[in-house]
């Protein structure tokens, strides 16, 4: 019954909007443009748009003094559902005001979309109404997000991912925006992360969960292969069928070069690994600090940059006694190396720390600087993956001391009966192997 006097009040009011702003518009006040960009591809379009909100909005005293207004507004404010209207379509109130007079603003706005002289159109408010009724109804209320994943392919046009979470192609998902579906650099179809949350009472809301799914989902990827995956700078978002309006992810690289192709027949086993390190990635301690020290090395644009961030993680999770025991560069090839190479990984991995001292007295990089820095993300990588999937434990300092010490011990005894044989070699991390 609410809803219905709504439409009523609305519809009312509309009506005799229309009018009064058709009638400033005749005396000469004129309708302000914008030119935007439009199209895909090397050879965008240019359009013009009405500003038909900015309009709105200059005659909000007089469209107040219409007869229809004040009922407009008492059942408009009467749902409830003033500030998720307003959410939704991306406006923000001004500080103090009600905000019921902004959304009847843009409602109006919304009526007039496609109007240059502000006549009435019941399809245009159809639409503003299915809009808005979206909003208001908790059930239909789902946000949804669209947000561009660089590094990655796919060759199915959709591949559900779980947890609200979907991967899509951008000339399969029709729904998004151009913007979205299409790169700029060359037009072709951008490989998209579609984010879908209903309302939940009491949680932080659904763009908080869909940053947090979308931060987690870049994680589980980075572990799964060593590309370079990042989000695009800008998402888009919407709240049932209102429009779409972006959001900034931050901190987000707007390009990657290289790109993992997900054929059909891994799309389950992507799934399945997703699912186990979203359900056991550390949450706290060492190690989820480290994860998240992996995570920004991975967004690092310079070599000397990401080099200082694997550093401190690995020093984190195996040099509690700190740097200057030099003992981070042992453990780690203790646990990633066969015992015949150990030694010569320990050499490179400490050279790799010396050359952190060079980066940040800015002295020129140094040729080995992108292959020190390649291993090392590569070897902290299989030991935060390996502990998410259950295959190692967090104590890897007593796991790697204990293959030091099997290892001095194999060279100091003789084994088998054999003078001058050491025991059998002990494993490492590629020994507990990267099955889920």
């Amino acid at each position: 019954m609410a809803l219905r006097q709504l439409r009523s009040a609305l519809h009312a009011f509309t009506r005799e909007a229309a009018w009064q702003l058709a009638s400033n518009a005749g005396e000469g006040d004129d309708l302000p443009f914008e030119v935007i960009e439009s199209g895909r591809g090397v050879s965008p379009l240019y359009c013009y748009r009405p500003l038909t909100s900015d309009f709105i909005d200059a005659h909000g005293s007089a469209l107040s003094q219409l007869p229809g207004y004040l009922p407009a507004a008492h059942a408009l404010a009467a749902t409830g559902g003033v500030d998720d209207y307003l959410a939704a379509q991306g406006v923000a109130p001004e500080a103090g005001r009600d905000g019921t007079e902004a959304a009847l603003h843009c409602f109006l706005a919304r009526a007039f979309s496609e109007s240059i002289d502000f006549v009435f159109d019941e399809r245009l408010f159809d639409r503003a109404w299915l809009e808005l009724e979206q909003t208001l109804d908790e059930e239909q209320g789902e946000q949804t997000t669209v947000a561009v994943l660089y590094g990655l392919e796919i060759a199915s046009p959709e591949v559900p991912l779980g947890d609200g979470l979907m991967l899509a192609r951008g000339d399969d998902f029709e729904e998004a925006p151009d913007a979205a579906r299409w790169s700029r650099l060359d037009g072709a179809p951008q490989t998209l992360v579609v984010a879908s949350f209903d309302p939940v009472p009491g949680d932080a809301g659904a763009i908080h969960r869909t940053r947090t799914a979308l931060r987690r989902l870049l994680t589980g990827l980075r572990l799964y292969d060593d590309g370079r995956f990042a989000f695009g700078s800008l998402a888009w978002t919407r709240v049932g069928v209102a429009p779409w309006q972006p959001l900034a992810l931050g901190g987000a690289q707007d390009q990657v070069a290289a790109a993992l192709l997900i054929e059909p027949a891994q799309e389950d086993e992507l799934r399945a690994f997703l699912s186990l390190v979203g359900r056991r990635s550390p949450q706290e301690g060492t190690m989820a600090w480290a994860l998240r020290r992996f995570d920004m090395a991975s967004e690092r644009l310079l070599p000397g940059e990401e080099l200082t961030d694997l550093l401190l993680a690995l020093r984190a999770l195996l040099e509690p006694e700190g740097p200057a025991s030099g003992r981070m560069a042992g453990r780690l090839a203790a646990l990633c190396a066969e015992p015949d190479e150990r030694a010569a990984m320990t050499a490179r991995v400490a050279q790799a720390a010396a050359l952190e001292h060079a980066v940040i007295e800015g002295e020129p990089a140094d040729a080995q600087l992108e292959a020190r820095v390649a291993e090392l993300s590569s070897h902290l990588r299989s030991l935060l993956r390996d502990r998410c999937c259950g295959h190692l434990e967090d104590d890897l300092v007593g796991l790697a001391d204990a293959i030091l010490l099997e290892d001095a011990e194999g060279l100091r005894r003789p084994a088998h009966g054999d003078p001058g044989l050491p025991d059998e070699p002990s494993g490492s991390v590629e020994a507990f192997g990267s099955s889920y």
